[in-house]
C-alpha cells in the first residue's frame, strides 16, 4: 500500500453495482479504484492493497491470500470474513471506515491478515497440522469466516461430508471449537 493512495480493486458480476461503487469510491483522494467481473488470479507481487468483493463468499480464501478482503453479501450473518458488511445495511461512511480498518490492518505487524499471509505461504503448514489438501482447503474457508453450508456449496460436497472433515480437522488442530482451530491454522493460538 502507497502512503497517499490505496489501490482497491471492486470485484462484482453485477454492472450496476460496479459503476456504482466506482463511481462512489474513486470520488475519494485516497482510493485509486478499478473494477473487475470476474474473480481475478492475483498473486502478491502484483495484487491491489485491497480488494472490495460483492457476494461469491467461495472466492474468500483465494483472495485473503494475496490481499485484505472487504466482503459485501446479502445474507446476514453469513459470517464470511472479518470484514463483512450487508446491503442495505450499512452506510458510505461505513463502507470508507471498513476499507480503511482493512487496509491499516493488513500493513499491521500483529494483524490477522498478516498472520493468514504468513501461513498461507507457508509450505510447512500441511506437514505441521498433517492435514489433506481437502482439510486445508477447508481449513482455510473456515477461517475467512464461512459457515458449515458455505463451505459444503463452495467446495461441491455435502454438509455431512464438511462436519466430517471439520471433526478430523478439529482432532489434528487439537481443538474444540473453531476459534480454536482458527488460533491454532493462524498461529495466534496461545499455550494453556
Amino acid at each position: 500500500m502507497t502512503a497517499t493512495r490505496l489501490n482497491l480493486l471492486v470485484v462484482s458480476a453485477n454492472p450496476v453495482v460496479r459503476a456504482g461503487l466506482a463511481v462512489l469510491l474513486d470520488a475519494y483522494p485516497d482510493l485509486d479504484v478499478t473494477t473487475t467481473a470476474e474473480v481475478p488470479a492475483l498473486r502478491a507481487r502484483t495484487a491491489p492493497d485491497l480488494v472490495l468483493l460483492d457476494g461469491r463468499p467461495e472466492a474468500l480464501p483465494r483472495l485473503v491470500a494475496v490481499a485484505p478482503v472487504v466482503h459485501l453479501t446479502h445474507v446476514a450473518g453469513e459470517g464470511a470474513g472479518p470484514w463483512t458488511l450487508v446491503h442495505g445495511q450499512f452506510e458510505v461512511a461505513d463502507l470508507l471506515r471498513m476499507i480503511r480498518e482493512a487496509a491499516t490492518a493488513h500493513t499491521g505487524a500483529g494483524s490477522t491478515v498478516t498472520n493468514i499471509l504468513r501461513f498461507r505461504n507457508s509450505t510447512s503448514r500441511v506437514q505441521r497440522f498433517g492435514l489433506s489438501a481437502r482439510e486445508v482447503e477447508v481449513m482455510d474457508l473456515i477461517a475467512s469466516g464461512m459457515t458449515n453450508q458455505r463451505i459444503a456449496a463452495a467446495c461441491c460436497i455435502s454438509e455431512k461430508t464438511v462436519k466430517n472433515h471439520i471433526n478430523r480437522i478439529f482432532a489434528k488442530l487439537h481443538s474444540t471449537t473453531r476459534g480454536e482451530a482458527i488460533a491454532s491454522w493462524l498461529g495466534t493460538r496461545t499455550a494453556s
